[in-house]
């Protein structure tokens, strides 16, 4: 099907919703270590925005071990970062493993950390044409 230029489209992701043994635990998580903020309890409090730019949206197979070794994962994020160094740094420091993929990428650099429910996590540090966006 070819895209149609006069058809609606969506603006962008306007929520990730993942179950989780310990709802609050994770999202004190990702707040403390990646700086996502948990959805607000009131209409004072701001949510989480993220900067623009580039967005993958790739279904894999139901066989793939990208999102780590437990086949019951169906879901991986890919959060892009400024410096993936500093990030990686900033994650050891306080005791998260992070295996960085040595390779770099035309469109840049990439990073692989799981969260505390073995979710996997995938950072990006765009490079050539993507930095830009």
């Amino acid at each position: 099907m070819r895209h149609n230029i006069d058809m609606e489209q969506v603006t962008g992701i306007g929520g990730l919703f993942v179950r989780a043994r310990d709802p609050k635990a994770l999202a004190q998580w990702y707040r403390d270590h990646l700086g996502v903020t948990p959805v607000p309890l009131n209409y004072e409090e701001l949510p989480w925005r993220q900067e623009a730019g580039p967005t993958a949206f790739a279904p894999f197979p139901e066989t793939t071990d990208y999102f780590g070794p437990d086949a019951a994962k169906t879901w991986m994020v890919n959060f892009r970062v400024r410096s993936l160094d500093a990030m990686v740094e900033q994650l050891r420091a306080a005791g998260v493993s992070v295996e960085v993929d040595l390779q770099a990428y035309p469109n840049g650099r990439f990073a692989r950390l799981y969260d505390p429910e073995g979710n996997a996590i995938e950072l990006w540090q765009p490079g050539g044409r993507d930095a830009q966006s």
